[in-house]
C-alpha cells in the first residue's frame, strides 16, 4: 500500500539543504507544520501544568503515593477502551476538527480539576473523574495530531519534523512544569485556569492550519478496518519491537508520578542547595528529563541519526535504566536532577526513532489506526506506569520502587535484544519499518 498524502513526493534540493543532503531545519520552511508546532507547545506545556499542580495538591492532601499512581490509571483508562475507536475517528474526518474539540474538552476538564481541589468539601475521587474525562479527550486527540504530522511537511523533511515536533514537546516539558510550580505557589489552584486557556489558544491554532487535501475513507465500518493498525504493528517486527520497548522500559523505569513524593520527602533537608523547596523544587526536577532532551533533538533536527538505529535506541533505554537507578540511591537535588537530564537525553532518541519508524513506514490511510495503537503503548508507559510506580512505592518505599524500575528496564533490554533481533539488527530509519 502507499500513501495517499499529496506531499510525499520527492522534492528537489532547496536552500535549507547543504551539499551533503542534510536539511537544516527544513520542517521550519512550513507554515502549517509551524502553526501545529507552537500550537503542540501550548497542549503540551498545559498538560505538564496540571501534572505538577494536581500531583502536589493530592499528594499535600491524602499523602498517599497510591493517590499519585491512581492520576495515571485514570488518564490511562479511556485510551484502553477507546483505542479502537480513536484511529478509526482520525482516519475518516478532518484531523484538524478532532484536534480542535478534544482541547476544548480537556481544558474544561482542567478546570474542572482545579474547582473540585479547591472546594475541600468535594471528594476526592471527583479529580479522577475530571482526569479520566482529560484522558479520553487525549485518546481521540493523539493519533489524530501523530497522523497530522506527516501531511505538513515533504518526505524528505520529515525526518527534521519529528525531532523539532518532539523537541517541542520537551520545551513544554521543560518550562510547562517550572510554570506550573510557580504558578501554584503564586496563584494555588487559579494555576488550572492558565492551563485550560493554553489547551483554548492551542485549539484555535490548529483549526487554522493549512493541510495538503488527502483521501478519506468512505467504506462502511467493519472489524477488518477498524483492527487495521494491530494487523500492521503485528505483521511489521522492528515496529512493534521499538514501541513495545518504549512500553515496558518507560513502564518499569518511569518515576515521574513518584516526583511530589521525593521532592518533599527525598530531597526536602538538601534542597537548599539548589535553593529551591517545595512545588518549585519539583517543577525544575519535573522539567529536567525535557531539558535534556531538547538538546537531544535540537541535535538530531541537524544531524539526523541514519545508521544503526537499532543499536542506538536499545542502548540508550539501557542508559536510562542506569540513569534511573542512580536517581532512586541519591539523596542529592543536584545528581537527581543531572540523572533526570540523562534520562530525558536518550529518551528523546527512542522517542525519535520510533516516531520516525512508524509514520514513514505507514500509509496515510492507516496512520490514525496505527498511532492510536502506538500511542496506547506509549500511553501505558507514561499512565500505566504512573500507577505501577505508586502501587510499587507503597509497597516497598519510594527509593526502593524507583531502583527496582531501574533494574527492570536495563532487564527488558537484555530481553529484546533476544526476542527482536530485527530491531537489533536495524540499520537505517528509511525503509526499515517495512522489513
Amino acid at each position: 500500500m502507499s500513501s495517499t498524502s499529496s506531499n510525499t513526493a520527492p522534492e528537489p534540493e532547496s536552500p535549507g539543504t547543504t551539499a551533503g543532503g542534510r536539511r537544516w531545519g527544513g520542517a521550519l520552511r512550513h507554515p502549517a507544520f509551524l502553526r501545529y508546532w507552537f500550537a503542540r507547545i501550548l497542549s503540551m506545556g498545559a498538560l505538564q501544568i496540571q501534572a505538577v499542580a494536581a500531583g502536589w495538591a493530592i499528594y499535600d492532601r491524602t499523602g498517599s503515593t497510591m493517590n499519585l499512581g491512581l492520576i495515571g490509571l485514570a488518564q490511562f483508562l479511556p485510551s484502553v477502551g477507546l483505542v479502537l475507536v480513536t484511529g478509526h475517528v482520525a482516519d475518516r474526518l478532518d484531523r484538524r476538527l478532532i484536534i480542535t474539540v478534544c482541547v476544548a474538552v480537556e481544558a474544561v476538564a482542567m478546570a474542572m480539576t482545579g474547582v473540585v481541589l479547591a472546594s475541600p468539601g468535594l471528594p476526592v475521587w471527583l479529580v479522577y473523574a475530571a482526569v479520566m474525562l482529560f484522558g479520553a479527550a487525549r485518546a481521540f486527540e493523539a493519533p489524530a495530531s501523530s497522523a497530522l504530522l506527516p501531511n505538513l511537511v515533504p518526505k524528505a523533511d520529515f525526518p527534521n519534523a519529528v525531532a523539532i515536533s518532539s523537541s517541542a514537546m520537551q520545551v513544554a516539558g521543560v518550562l510547562g512544569p517550572a510554570l506550573g510550580g510557580v504558578l501554584y505557589a503564586g496563584l494555588h489552584y487559579w494555576v488550572f485556569g492558565v492551563g485550560a486557556a493554553f489547551l483554548l489558544l492551542a485549539g484555535l491554532i490548529v483549526l487554522g492550519v493549512k493541510a495538503p487535501s488527502r483521501s478519506v475513507v468512505r467504506a462502511p465500518v467493519s472489524w477488518d478496518g477498524i483492527l487495521g493498525g494491530v494487523r500492521y504493528i503485528r505483521l511489521h517486527p522492528i515496529v512493534l519491537g521499538a514501541i513495545s520497548l518504549d512500553l515496558f522500559a518507560v513502564l518499569l523505569g518511569g518515576a515521574t508520578a513518584l516526583l511530589p513524593a521525593l521532592a518533599r520527602d527525598q530531597f526536602s533537608a538538601d534542597a537548599g542547595l539548589l535553593g529551591l523547596t517545595g512545588p518549585m523544587l519539583l517543577g525544575v526536577m519535573r522539567g529536567a528529563p525535557g531539558a535534556g532532551a531538547i538538546l537531544v533533538g535540537l541535535t538530531l533536527a541537524t544531524w539526523p541519526l541514519k545508521r544503526r538505529v537499532g543499536p542506538v535506541m536499545l542502548a540508550c533505554v539501557g542508559v536510562f535504566g542506569l540513569a534511573t537507578i542512580v536517581f532512586g540511591l541519591t539523596h542529592s537535588p543536584a545528581i537527581a536532577v543531572l540523572s533526570l537530564l540523562v534520562m530525558g537525553a536518550v529518551d528523546m532518541v527512542s522517542v525519535f526513532v520510533r516516531q520516525t519508524l512508524v509514520q514513514l513506514g505507514t500509509p496515510d490511510d492507516m496512520r490514525g489506526r496505527v498511532s492510536a495503537v502506538s500511542g496506547l503503548f506509549i500511553g501505558a508507559s507514561n499512565q500505566l506506569g504512573e500507577f505501577e510506580s505508586g502501587l510499587t512505592a507503597a509497597w516497598l518505599g519510594t527509593e526502593l520502587a524507583v531502583v527496582v524500575g531501574g533494574i527492570g528496564t536495563v532487564a527488558v533490554v537484555a530481553l529484546w535484544c533476544w526476542w527482536f533481533p530485527a530491531l537489533r539488527r536495524a540499520d537505517r530509519l528509511d525503509g526499515a519499518a517495512a522489513v
